[in-house]
C-alpha cells in the first residue's frame, strides 16, 4: 500500500518535472526585442540672416539684397530703372550685399544681379519673367491704376503650347480670355500682341501687365471685352546677328518670314479653331512693340483686308534700304481694295527712342501710299514704361 502510493507521487513528479521541457519544445522562447538605438537631438548649423528682397518700402524706394558671403563684386542690373547701368552693392559684415534705389516710378521692372561675373536671379523672389534665352526677376511697385492688379473681375491666361507645321515643332504662345469667357459661349474679338527683341511670349503678361491692363479697362467699360493671343515672335533661342562683313550689294530682305509663316498657317489657325473668335476683320486686330512692331508692319501689309486695327509701338520698317523694300512690296503698299477694311493705323514711339527717326520715315512712306497713319510721340525711350502706357491707350479705341 505504501509502496503503491510512494509510487503514484513519484510518477506525479517526474511527469511535472517533464512539463516545462515539453513546453519549451512546443513554444520556443521569443528572443528579446533588440534595445532601441540611442536617440541624439538633431543639430543644425548656424542660422545665415533673414533677408527680404525686394523690399518695398513706403515711399517707393526699393532695396535689393543677396546673401554671397565669399563674392567679391556684386552689381545689380535694373533692366527699365532709372538711372543706367549696372550699380555696385555694399556688403555688410553678414555677408549679405545690399542696394536701396529710389524713389521709383510706380511700374514694372526687370532685374537680375551679377555675382562675381556670374548673371543671378534674385534667390530670395519668386516673381519671374522670361526672356528668350534667359530670365529676370521682376519688381512691381504699385500706383499706376491703369496697370496695378485692382479689385475688379479679372480674366485668365494661359500658356498655349501647339505645333507648327510652318517651323517643325512644338512652340507656346500666352492667351488672355476675358471675365466670364469660361461661363457663356459668346464670341469675342480677338488682339494679336506681339513681343520685342530679345523678349518671350511671357513677357506681356509678367513685365508688360497686359491681362490687368485689360481687366482694368474693361471693368471701366473703356475697352471691350477681348481675346489677346501673345505668341513667340523668335523662331529660336539664337539672336540673328550682323554679318562681319557685308556684300557690296545686299541681298532683299525675305518676303515672308518664318515667324510669319508661323503666325499665318499655324498661330492664327490655331486660335480660330480653339477659342470662340470672331473671324472677320472689323473684330481683328494686331499689335506690337520693336520687333514685334515690325512683325506687325510685315504681317498686316501682307493681309492688309484681315485686320481692321494695326498698332505699332516703338518701331518701323527696319530694313536697312528702305527704298529697295518700298520697291519689294509695291503691290501691296498700293492695294486700295485691302485698305478699305482698315480703320485704325497708330503708331506710338517716344521722342528720346533710338528708332524716331526711322518711325517717322516709315509713317511718311505709308502716307505716300494712301494709308492714313496716326502718329504721336511720346516722352520717353524704347522701354516698357511706354509700352505699357501704349496698349492702354490703344485697346480703348478697338472694336468700335
Amino acid at each position: 500500500m505504501h509502496v503503491a502510493v510512494r509510487l503514484r507521487l513519484t510518477i506525479v513528479l517526474a511527469g511535472l518535472l517533464l512539463l516545462p521541457v515539453a513546453s519549451a519544445q512546443e513554444t520556443p522562447a521569443r528572443p528579446a526585442p533588440p534595445a532601441p538605438p540611442a536617440t541624439t537631438r538633431p543639430t543644425t548649423g548656424p542660422q545665415g540672416p533673414v533677408i527680404i528682397s525686394p523690399e518695398i518700402m513706403a515711399d517707393r524706394r526699393i532695396a535689393f539684397r543677396i546673401l554671397a558671403p565669399k563674392a567679391q563684386d556684386v552689381r545689380l542690373n535694373g533692366g527699365d530703372i532709372p538711372g543706367g547701368g549696372p550699380r555696385t552693392l555694399t556688403k555688410a559684415a553678414n555677408g549679405v550685399w545690399e542696394i536701396t534705389l529710389g524713389p521709383i516710378d510706380p511700374g514694372t521692372y526687370r532685374y537680375t544681379f551679377n555675382v562675381d561675373g556670374v548673371a543671378v536671379i534674385d534667390p530670395r523672389s519668386p516673381s519671374l519673367s522670361q526672356s528668350n534665352n534667359n530670365a529676370w526677376s521682376v519688381v512691381h511697385v504699385p500706383g499706376s491704376p491703369f496697370a496695378d492688379e485692382m479689385p475688379v473681375p479679372h480674366g485668365a491666361v494661359a500658356a498655349v503650347h501647339y505645333h507648327s507645321g510652318a517651323l517643325g515643332k512644338d512652340r507656346r504662345m500666352h492667351v488672355y480670355t476675358p471675365p466670364g469667357y469660361e461661363r457663356g459661349d459668346q464670341r469675342y474679338p480677338v488682339l494679336y500682341l506681339l513681343h520685342g527683341a530679345s523678349d518671350s511670349d511671357d513677357s506681356w503678361t509678367s513685365v508688360g501687365r497686359a491681362n490687368f491692363i485689360l481687366d482694368n479697362l474693361i471693368a471701366a467699360g473703356k475697352a471691350k471685352p477681348m481675346i489677346v493671343v501673345m505668341p513667340a515672335g523668335h523662331t529660336s533661342q539664337q539672336l540673328s546677328r550682323e554679318p562681319t562683313t557685308r556684300p557690296a550689294t545686299p541681298p532683299p530682305p525675305p518676303a515672308v518670314t518664318e515667324f510669319d509663316n508661323d503666325f499665318v498657317n499655324d498661330i492664327r489657325p490655331y486660335v480660330e479653331a480653339h477659342y470662340r473668335v470672331l473671324t472677320d476683320a472689323p473684330n481683328r486686330a494686331i499689335a506690337g512693340l520693336s520687333m514685334g512692331g515690325g512683325q506687325t508692319i510685315s504681317i498686316s501689309l501682307a493681309h492688309v483686308a484681315d485686320f481692321a486695327y494695326v498698332g505699332v509701338f516703338s518701331s518701323a520698317i527696319f530694313q536697312r534700304d528702305l527704298p529697295a523694300w518700298e520697291k519689294q512690296h509695291q503691290a501691296e503698299l498700293d492695294n486700295a481694295e485691302g485698305k478699305k477694311a482698315q480703320r485704325l493705323l497708330w503708331f506710338r514711339t517716344g521722342s528720346a527712342d533710338f528708332l524716331v527717326a526711322r518711325t517717322r520715315e516709315t509713317v511718311d512712306l505709308l502716307k505716300r501710299h494712301g494709308f492714313n497713319p496716326v502718329y504721336e510721340e511720346s516722352t520717353g525711350g524704347h522701354t516698357w514704361i511706354n509700352w505699357r502706357n501704349y496698349l492702354s491707350e490703344f485697346a480703348p479705341q478697338l472694336f468700335k
